[in-house]
Order: C-alpha cells, then sequence, then structure tokens
C-alpha cells in the first residue's frame, strides 16, 4: 500500500538548508497497524506530510496504492487527500459551532453527496465510535476523549484505504487515552490500515510494528 524509496526532504531556510529527511525507506502492507516514532526534530512529521500527501519528497519516490506521488499536481493530492486518507491530529480541529453529526459528516460534503447520504453515513461511523448518543451535541459539550472520537468518525466517513494519526493521545488523559488506542485495535482488527506518529514508546507498543526514526533516518523497523 506504501512504498518509500530513498526518501530525502529539505528546507530551505534563508541562508541555509535543513535536510529533514535522509535517504529513508520502507513500506507498509494493507491491513497493518504501524507506529511511527521519534523525538521532536527526529522528521516524523516531514515524513508523516509526505506519505499523507500534504508535501512532496525532495529526492526518491513514494508510491500510495501504486501511484507515484510525487509526480502528482496539488488538485491530484488534495483529491488522494479526500478519498483515500482519513487523518486524526492531536487538536482535534471540531467546528465549535456545528454538532457532531454535521463535523463528521463535513468531508462528505467536499465530495459531493447528497445531504441525506451525508447524515446517514456520519450517524453510522459515529455509532461504530461508541457515540450514537452524542449526535447532536457540539464540541464544548462533550469530552476531550468523546472529541477525538468525533474526530476519528470524521477521519472514517470517506471510507479512506489508510488513517493516519498524527499524536492522537497528545491532548488526553491515560485513561481516555488508552480508550481512544482501543477503537484503533478494533478498526485495524477489521482490516483498517493504521499508521500513527508518536513521540511516546508506550504508544508505540500498542501498534504492530514500529519505524523509529532518529535524525531523519530510520533507526530501527521491529515488530511488537
Amino acid at each position: 500500500m506504501i512504498n518509500v524509496d530513498s526518501v530525502h526532504k529539505s528546507y530551505d531556510l534563508g541562508e541555509t538548508s535543513v535536510h529533514a529527511l535522509r535517504g529513508v525507506t520502507f513500506s507498509i502492507e494493507k491491513g497493518e497497524f504501524v507506529s511511527i516514532m521519534g523525538p521532536s526534530g527526529s522528521g516524523k512529521s516531514t515524513l508523516m506530510n509526505i506519505i499523507g500527501c500534504l508535501d512532496t519528497p525532495s529526492e526518491g519516490t513514494y508510491f500510495l496504492n501504486q501511484r507515484n506521488v510525487g509526480q502528482l499536481d496539488e488538485e491530484q493530492l488534495a483529491g488522494i487527500r479526500n478519498k483515500e486518507i482519513g487523518f486524526i491530529f492531536q487538536q482535534f480541529h471540531l467546528l465549535p459551532r456545528s454538532t457532531a453529526l454535521e463535523n463528521v459528516a463535513l468531508p462528505l460534503k467536499y465530495a459531493s453527496v447528497q445531504r441525506t447520504e451525508q447524515l446517514s453515513r456520519a450517524e453510522e461511523v459515529l455509532n461504530k465510535v461508541g457515540l450514537s448518543d452524542r449526535l447532536s451535541h457540539k464540541p464544548t459539550e462533550l469530552s476531550g476523549g468523546e472529541q477525538q472520537r468525533v474526530a476519528i468518525a470524521r477521519a472514517l466517513v470517506n471510507s479512506p484505504s489508510i488513517l493516519f494519526a498524527d499524536e492522537p493521545t497528545g491532548n488526553l488523559d491515560s485513561k481516555t487515552g488508552s480508550e481512544v488506542l482501543e477503537i484503533f485495535k478494533e478498526l485495524n482488527e477489521k482490516g483498517q490500515t493504521i499508521v500513527v506518529i508518536t513521540h511516546e514508546r508506550d504508544i508505540a507498543k500498542q501498534s504492530h510494528r514500529t519505524i523509529t526514526i532518529k535524525d531523519g533516518e530510520i533507526e530501527s523497523d521491529s515488530m511488537n
């Protein structure tokens, strides 16, 4: 599903150049649950931006579902992000004046799905994450864990082939964080491919495999 080969990424900052990724190579198969772990500044966020089609490599190749991402224009990348990828972030990024149902339905609006179908599919994924009794609640009426569940449901509503979670438990207490990871495990057992970006070893251990990145290079790639 994901095939990263000798990927480099450099950024020009004025007169200096930052080499964030240095020849990264790995692959992820359909149905895997993988963590990409590393400290702040290791290059893991840059890597997530590339495999999440938010950015492209400076060198090397990245294939997602057999498509060479580096050869796609911005419109094509946006199409892949909307159809193939679900994103979950540390900050929940929910619209404060919209209900849980409306927040989850939002990606379908951009995909030109009819309103009744939007709400039907949004309700279905909210049921999946255990929020069938919170459909009409706004974010301020939900706990942190419930808000993250809404964000997970929103990421799932387009039936993405891959789910990316960037520090998904960073704003949650340990008990609530564990509940969110249990949702990921249940989704993965049903065939969902999941990639979690984290700096915490305890979080990484919950996945089946951990890719550790340091100074822009892969330090280790092992099964948990």
